[in-house]
């Protein structure tokens, strides 16, 4: 294998953003750093179900809507 071609995994600190932290190995930085955290699982809508809206561009959803809409439906 050739020489000084793999990262170097190193412990860093993972600071959440509601202030937990855990250690865990990252080529991130140097050893010892801290990682803060902007966004994480425990606040971002992607993980937490949070609300989304569904643009309707010149009607596309809402055409699509009444031609499949039925699909799927029990009757």
């Amino acid at each position: 294998m050739k020489s000084d071609i793999h990262p170097d995994y190193h412990f860093v600190k993972v600071v959440m953003t509601d202030g937990t932290e855990y250690l865990t190995r990252s080529t991130y930085g140097k050893e010892g750093d801290t990682l803060q955290l902007d966004i994480d699982p425990k606040t971002h809508p992607a993980w937490t179900g949070g609300q989304q809206q569904l643009l309707d561009r010149a009607g596309r959803v809402s055409k699509f809507a009444a031609r499949f809409g039925s699909i799927g439906k029990r009757t």
